[in-house]
C-alpha cells in the first residue's frame, strides 16, 4: 500500500528543505556574491528558472515586451533569434514561432504557490498574522543578533535564542505575549513545532507548506537565522540561534495574535479550508509563456556572445613575442581591471599583465595590529590553516570624536550634541560642497599600514594561535609560488620587476561596502595578499625550491606588491624599499605609466556617471571621480561589476586585439605549461562559483530587484551591523541594491577556454560540483583550439564546433570618441 502524503510530518526534514530554498546571503562585512537561485542548481537552467518563478513568484527575466523592445534596437539580432527557434523547436516551426516572439500577446502567470495556504487567515478569520507577528518578531531577532549597534546586550545570549527569550520570559514582569496560553506553552511544554502547528493548522498534510509559507513571509531574516546556525563564525559576535527556535517564537507569537483577538473562538486552520492548495513543489505544467522567454533570453545572451566569439577569431592570434619586458604586472581577474589593464599595455607596449585570482594563492587569516578578530583572505568556501599578522604598524586609525557610546548617555548626549555635534553639523555642511576623506569612510589604503610588517615566514616550527600556524614554512611557500605562476603561465621570462597588485574599493556612506571589494578575499582588499605573495617569491629559499620545479627567477628580478582602489583609480605599493638601484629607477618610470593609465581608467569610467561631462581631459575627470568617491550624497561610488558577462582563461593575445568594454574576467593561462588541465581544474573550480556567482547575483537582482535584489539603497536601514531593511520593521534585503545593477545586462557568464577540447571536458568532469554549472547551463562555456582557433561549445555534456554568425567586426583605431558619445554598453571592436 501506497504511504499517503499526510501520514505524518518529519519536523527536521522540512527544516532541511527550508534551509536549501532560504536565501544564504552573508553579513555585510562579508557580502559573499553567490547564485541567488542556487537551490534549483541541481536542475537546467531554464527548467530551474521556471520552477521558481512558480513556486515563489520570482522575475526570472525580462518581460516580454522588454525582450521584444531590445528586438527593436538591434541589440538582439533576428539571424540569432532565428538560430535560437530552430535549435529549441524546429526548422519547421521557425515561422510560426518567431511571429508568436515579435507579436503575440501573452497573460500573466498565476499567482504563486509561496504563501497560497497561510493567505487563508486573511480570506476566514479577516487577520493579517504578519502586521501583528512581523514587528516584534524582527525587532527581537535584530536585537539577539546585534553586532554593536544597540547600547544594552541581550539579556541572556550566550544559552541560545529560545533558551534567551524563555529565561526572560520567566524572569521579567512584562512578556513578549499579551495571552497567557504561549507564554504557558513556551515555559511549561516541550514546545515542539509539531504540537505548535497542530493547535495552528491541524492537518499533518499542510504543515510543511505552512513553515514555507511562514518563512518566505520574511526570507531574508529566515535567511540570515539560517546561516549563522550553520557558520556561527560568520558573525564577530557570534550567536547561537537556530531556524527551528525562529519558528517555534513565530508561532508562538501566531497563536497569541489570534487568542489576542478571537479569546477561544477560533479553529485550526485546517476547518475553514473547503479545498487544499497546490503541493508547493507538484510539477510545473508546461507554458508557452515560458518557452518564449526562454527563446528570448537565450536570443539575447548569443546575440552578444556571437560578435565576442566573432571577435576572436576576427585575425589571426599571435602570441606576443617581448624579448625584454620593461615590467610585468600580475592583477586581479575582476572585470573592472579589463580597462586599466588595456591602459598600461597602451602606454608601454613592452609590458605584459596577467590575471589571477586576487588573493593570489595565499590563503590566510590576517589580524591588523590591535584587531581583536581575524579576518578571512581568501575564496569564501576555503577554510584557512595559517594566521598573518601585521606588526610594527606606523599609523593610528583616526577616530570621529562624535562616534562615542558616551553620545548614548543622558548627558553626555546632551554634551556632545551641543559641543563636538555643533561641528560635525558644520563640517557636514562644508563637505556637501566639498567631500573629503573621513575617518568613517571605507577606505582601500587603510586595511593594511604599509609601512607595518607582516608575519609572513614560519620562523619557529609549533609557533601557533588559535588552531592557526603563525606565516609558511619555505616549502609550503613554495608551493603557493608554483601554483601562482605555473596557473597564470609566468614560468620564464621573467622581467626586472614584476608588481602583484590587488584591489580594493572606498565608499562612504554605504553598507554594501563588501561587495565592491575583492570576491576572491572574502570581501576584502586584496593589499595583504598581494604583499605576502610578493615576499614568498622574493624569499631566496623560495626561488631555489622553485628552480628545482623548472622555474628559474632570475636574482635581479624583484616582485613589489601593490593595491588597486577601483572606486578612486588609485595606486598604493608596497616594501618598494627593497628594490635595487637600476629597479628604483626603472620603478619610476612605471609610476609614470600606472599614473597616466590611472588617469584614462578613470575617463572610461565616468562615461556611465551622469554627473560627469566624459568630453574633459582626463586628469580632471579623475580629480572628479576622487571627489565623488568620498561624497555623502553619491548612492553610486561606482558600479563594480555591473555589465559583467564574460570570463576569459588563456593567454592574454587571445583578447589584447579586442575593446570589451569592462565586461569580462581575465584569468591568465597558458596551456602549454599545463597539457593536462591541472591547473585548468583549480581556476574553473573557482570561476563557476565566484565568477559565476557574482554574474548570477547580477543577472537576479537585475530582474527582480525586489524580491532577490535590495531595491534602492536610499531607504536603507542598517539592522545591528550585518544586513539592510527598509525602514526599522521590515524584512532583511538580500541582494544588490538598484543603484549597483541598473547598468546591467542580465545575460548568463561565457567562460571562454584557450585549451583542448577534449582537455576541457576532462577537466570540468573531475568535480560534480564545478561540472554542475556547466552542464545545466547556469554558465556558458566555450573552449577555443589554441593551434587551429576554431571554437567549440558545450552543450548538453559534449563539446560541439561553433561558427560565428558575425562575420565581420569593426575596427577602430581609437575608442575616445565612443566613450565620449556612449554611456550604454557599447558592442565588441578590433582595436588597430
Amino acid at each position: 500500500m501506497t504511504k499517503t502524503h499526510d501520514s505524518s510530518f518529519d519536523e527536521h526534514a522540512v527544516i532541511h528543505e527550508l534551509k536549501h530554498y532560504l536565501p544564504v546571503q552573508n553579513p555585510l562585512k562579508d557580502f559573499i556574491h553567490h547564485n541567488t537561485l542556487h537551490a534549483f542548481q541541481n536542475l537546467k537552467f531554464h527548467n530551474g528558472l521556471s520552477r521558481a518563478s512558480e513556486i515563489f513568484g520570482y522575475s526570472v527575466s525580462f518581460s516580454i515586451d522588454e525582450f521584444r523592445s531590445l528586438y527593436k534596437s538591434g541589440r538582439i539580432r533576428e539571424d540569432i533569434l532565428e538560430k535560437v527557434i530552430v535549435e529549441r523547436k524546429s526548422p519547421a516551426l521557425m515561422q510560426e514561432w518567431k511571429e508568436n516572439a515579435i507579436f503575440k500577446q501573452y497573460g500573466e502567470l498565476p499567482s504563486p504557490r509561496i504563501g497560497s495556504l497561510r493567505a487563508n487567515w486573511k480570506r476566514h478569520y479577516k487577520i493579517d498574522l504578519d502586521s501583528l507577528v512581523h514587528p516584534l518578531l524582527f525587532r527581537v531577532l535584530c536585537s539577539y543578533l546585534d553586532q554593536g549597534i544597540s547600547i544594552w546586550s541581550f539579556p541572556v545570549r550566550n544559552e541560545g535564542f529560545l533558551t534567551s527569550i524563555r529565561e526572560m520570559e520567566r524572569l521579567s514582569f512584562t512578556s513578549f505575549f499579551r495571552t497567557d496560553w504561549p507564554r504557558r506553552l513556551l515555559l511549561k511544554s516541550d514546545c515542539k513545532i509539531e504540537a505548535l502547528l497542530d493547535i495552528l493548522i491541524g492537518n499533518k498534510s499542510l504543515y510543511k507548506q505552512y513553515l514555507f509559507d511562514q518563512q518566505f513571509a520574511h526570507q531574508g531574516w529566515s535567511g540570515m537565522a539560517s546561516l549563522v546556525e550553520d557558520i556561527p563564525q560568520t558573525l564577530l559576535d557570534r550567536k547561537k540561534i537556530t531556524l527551528q527556535e525562529l519558528i517555534i517564537f513565530e508561532l508562538l507569537l501566531e497563536i497569541d495574535a489570534l487568542d489576542f483577538r478571537f479569546g477561544k473562538n477560533w479553529q485550526p486552520l485546517c476547518k475553514s479550508l473547503t479545498e487544499k492548495p497546490v503541493d508547493l513543489f507538484a510539477e510545473i505544467p508546461e507554458r508557452e509563456l515560458h518557452a518564449m522567454r526562454q527563446i528570448w533570453q537565450e536570443a539575447f545572451e548569443w546575440s552578444y556572445y556571437d560578435e565576442v566569439l566573432a571577435g576572436l577569431i576576427a585575425k589571426k592570434q599571435e602570441v606576443k613575442k617581448i624579448h625584454y619586458a620593461s615590467f610585468q604586472a600580475v592583477f586581479c581577474i575582476d572585470d573592472r581591471e579589463c580597462s586599466f589593464r588595456r591602459y598600461v599595455e597602451e602606454l608601454d607596449p613592452d609590458s605584459e599583465t596577467f590575471g589571477a585570482p586576487g588573493f593570489f594563492s595565499a590563503e590566510f587569516f590576517y589580524q591588523p595590529e590591535g584587531g581583536k578578530f581575524y579576518t578571512k583572505l581568501c575564496p569564501w568556501p576555503v577554510t584557512p590553516k595559517h594566521l598573518i599578522k601585521q606588526v610594527e604598524s606606523k599609523s593610528e586609525r583616526k577616530k570621529d570624536v562624535h562616534f562615542s557610546k558616551h553620545a548614548h548617555s543622558f548627558f553626555g548626549g546632551a554634551l556632545i550634541a551641543h559641543t563636538i555635534g555643533f561641528w560635525s553639523a558644520v563640517r557636514l555642511f562644508f563637505n556637501i560642497f566639498r567631500p573629503t576623506m573621513g575617518p568613517a569612510a571605507s577606505y582601500s589604503f587603510r586595511h593594511m599600514d604599509k609601512f607595518s610588517k607582516l608575519t609572513i615566514e614560519n620562523i619557529h616550527p609549533g609557533d601557533t594561535e588559535n588552531g592557526l600556524q603563525i606565516g609558511y614554512t619555505i616549502e609550503e611557500m613554495a608551493n603557493r609560488a608554483e601554483g601562482l605562476l605555473k596557473m597564470i603561465g609566468l614560468v620564464k621570462d621573467f622581467s626586472p620587476i614584476v608588481y602583484i597588485l590587488g584591489h580594493g574599493a572606498s565608499s562612504v556612506n554605504n553598507p554594501h561596502f563588501a561587495a565592491y571589494d575583492c570576491g576572491a578575499c572574502s570581501g576584502k582588499a586584496g593589499s595583504a595578499n598581494s604583499r605576502v605573495m610578493c615576499h614568498i617569491l622574493n624569499h631566496s629559499g623560495v626561488r631555489k625550491i622553485l628552480s628545482t620545479r623548472g622555474i628559474a627567477i632570475p636574482p635581479e628580478t624583484q616582485f613589489v606588491g601593490g593595491l588597486h582602489d577601483t572606486t578612486r583609480d588609485e595606486i598604493i605599493f608596497f616594501d618598494e624599499g627593497i628594490l635595487s638601484l637600476g629597479n628604483q629607477k626603472r620603478h619610476q618610470i612605471n609610476l609614470k605609466t600606472f599614473e597616466k593609465a590611472l588617469d584614462l581608467n578613470a575617463k572610461e569610467r565616468s562615461r556611465r556617471f551622469v554627473s560627469i561631462n566624459t568630453r574633459q581631459k582626463p586628469k580632471t575627470i579623475h580629480k572628479k571621480i576622487l571627489r565623488r568617491s568620498v561624497s555623502l550624497f553619491e548612492p553610486r561610488p561606482e558600479l563594480n561589476h555591473a555589465t559583467n558577462a564574460l570570463c576569459v582563461v588563456g593567454r592574454r593575445s587571445l583578447t589584447s586585439h579586442l575593446f570589451l568594454d569592462r565586461r569580462a574576467f581575465f584569468n591568465s593561462f597558458d596551456y602549454r605549461v599545463d597539457p593536462e588541465g591541472k591547473y585548468l581544474l583549480n581556476i574553473l573550480n573557482a570561476v563557476a562559483p565566484v565568477c559565476g556567482g557574482i554574474n548570477l547575483e547580477y543577472f537576479f537582482s537585475r530582474v527582480d530587484n525586489q524580491k532577490l535584489g535590495a531595491g534602492t539603497k536610499l531607504p536603507h536601514n542598517v539592522m545591528g551591523l550585518f544586513a539592510v531593511a527598509n525602514g526599522a520593521d521590515g524584512d532583511l534585503r538580500p541582494g544588490l541594491p538598484s543603484q549597483m545593477i541598473e547598468v546591467h545586462d542580465p545575460v548568463r557568464l561565457l567562460v571562454i577556454v584557450e585549451h583542448f577540447p577534449h582537455v576541457v571536458l576532462k577537466t570540468i568532469q573531475t568535480v560534480p560540483a564545478t561540472y554542475e554549472w556547466f552542464v545545466n547551463e547556469w554558465v556558458h562555456l566555450v573552449a577555443i583550439n589554441p593551434e587551429t582557433q576554431e571554437l567549440f561549445r558545450f552543450k548538453d555534456g559534449a563539446f560541439f564546433p561553433y561558427k560565428p554568425l558575425r562575420q565581420t567586426i569593426e575596427t577602430v583605431s581609437d575608442i575616445t570618441p565612443l566613450i565620449e558619445e556612449n554611456i550604454d554598453n557599447l558592442p565588441v571592436y578590433v582595436l588597430k
